[in-house]
């Protein structure tokens, strides 16, 4: 199973940005997705899960700000993150099961 994410840049707060996660080797609409976040100097922490129903759920930090959602068509799972914080800063990874993507930076300036 392979994951590769993309989507992440730079942006200034306030803003928006989207990341997408390509996943190959795996019977994709069958499964669980989510995503989580690396802070420099920090621990990965759980950002958004979304089921094989479509059921979410999103850490507190991120609720209502962002948006995790999939197309089984395209095997690939989004998250759409509004009203970004300089704390959002953080390498992303998507992950299915025990497989984990390379992860995609995103830095929020001030």
């Amino acid at each position: 199973v392979q994951l590769q994410a993309s989507g992440g840049g730079l942006v200034q707060a306030g803003g928006s940005l989207r990341l997408s996660c390509a996943v190959s080797g795996s019977t994709f609409s069958n499964y669980g997705m989510s995503w989580y976040r690396q802070p420099p100097g920090k621990q990965r922490e759980f950002v958004a899960h979304i089921r094989s129903d479509t059921s979410t759920n999103y850490a507190d930090s991120v609720k209502g700000r962002f948006t995790i959602s999939r197309d089984n068509a395209k095997n690939t799972v989004y998250l759409q993150m509004n009203s970004l914080k300089p704390e959002d800063t953080a390498v992303y990874y998507c992950t299915q099961r025990w497989y984990w993507g390379q992860g995609t930076l995103v830095t929020v300036s001030s």
